[in-house]
């Protein structure tokens, strides 16, 4: 696990980042654009094990997982892992060369972004605003 943090003592929009890519170029191409998004931290996360040590040292904000792994080719499973972390679950988007082979339901989680793709465009769409949840939603329609 190799870990980036951001420079600037801003206020940032996105937190800690998980990307789980074992790729070393596309890793780090993916850490770059994350970090001049604005990023606070981001954790380079090789593997499905590496991932869930991350996981288990504190919240993340988003995690960017890729389809096929070197220990495991249905690392879209970790999907729905992290989908259990309850009502503050981190953001997740799919980078993968396999958007074929991510099962619909699981592709709901987030956004799927088919390799080769410009990494600029992956991380604005992570800075930018989430999608409202369903207590938001409520809270807007009650006031």
């Amino acid at each position: 696990m190799r870990r980036a943090k951001q420079s600037s003592k801003g206020k940032s929009k996105l937190g800690r980042v998980l990307v789980v890519e074992d790729d070393p170029l596309q890793a780090v191409a993916l850490q770059s654009a994350l970090l001049d998004a604005g990023a606070a931290e981001v954790v380079l996360c090789p593997s499905i094990a590496e991932t869930m040590l991350a996981l288990e040292e504190g919240e993340s904000d988003a995690v960017v997982l890729d389809v096929h792994l070197a220990d495991r080719d249905d690392g879209w499973a970790l999907a729905e892992l992290v989908d259990l972390l309850g009502p503050k679950r981190p953001r997740i988007v799919f980078s993968t060369g396999s958007p074929e082979e991510i099962p619909p339901e699981i592709g709901e989680f987030g956004p799927i972004f088919e390799k080769p793709y410009d990494p600029a465009q992956l991380a604005e769409v992570l800075a930018g605003d989430a999608k409202p949840g369903l207590f938001a939603r409520l809270r807007d329609v009650i006031s």
